[in-house]
């Protein structure tokens, strides 16, 4: 995937954004180059940003539980990030921050093609449902440019609130059901109706 290649190395030497100045590595994504599944984060940490691989620390750790669970694992997906780049002290990235690694994200998306995109965390929702709040969407899929969107809290949130680490771990237990949905749609004059209950 010549193009593809092109997009990383892209990404691995961009300079639109003050984050550039501060990373020590870029972090484009990992995974399937034909993914039915993208996870979006919100931006990389400190592991990530040594190793240039996204989703490497405790909550990359907890995020592979949460694929065994369901019996896929982080070969069968694409997992990237909001941005690119760490922010220094792991602060939230800023509206400019965003904006500039759009492209590449929107290119991400149109090269990999996955049927469906979980959203991780608050910032990764806003891309596709800027008005939804985090906590009232989580769990709850729906449709974006023919892409199914499932957002469910980012994995750090369980590390910092052991209370969501339950709901993380039961929103991930659709996802199989989503997929099968995903890759064999029921026809659209009989639509069933666990298709109607689920959108």
């Amino acid at each position: 995937m010549s193009e593809f290649d092109d997009l990383v190395r892209n990404i691995t030497t961009c300079e639109l954004c003050i984050l550039s100045k501060s990373r020590t590595r870029a972090v484009p994504g990992e995974g399937s180059m034909t993914p039915s599944v993208m996870f979006i984060g919100e931006g990389p940490g400190y592991h990530e940003d040594q190793q240039g691989r996204p989703f490497v620390g405790a909550a990359g750790q907890f995020l592979s539980q949460l694929l065994a669970s369901i019996g896929m694992s982080r070969g069968d997906i694409y997992i990237t990030n909001m941005v690119k780049c760490r922010a220094p002290n792991n602060r939230d990235p800023l509206p400019g921050e965003i904006e500039a690694c759009r492209l590449y994200l929107d290119k991400q998306i149109e090269l990999l093609k996955p049927k469906i995109i979980v959203t991780l965390g608050r910032h990764s929702l806003a891309r596709f449902f800027p008005r939804e709040t985090i906590s009232k969407a989580r769990g709850k899929p729906r449709r974006w440019n023919g892409i199914i969107i499932y957002p469910m809290y980012h994995p750090a949130a369980a590390l910092h609130q052991q209370s969501l680490r339950h709901v993380i771990e039961e929103d991930i237990k659709l996802l199989p059901r989503l997929l099968q949905e995903a890759e064999n749609p029921p026809p659209k004059e009989e639509p069933g109706p666990h298709q109607l209950n689920m959108f």
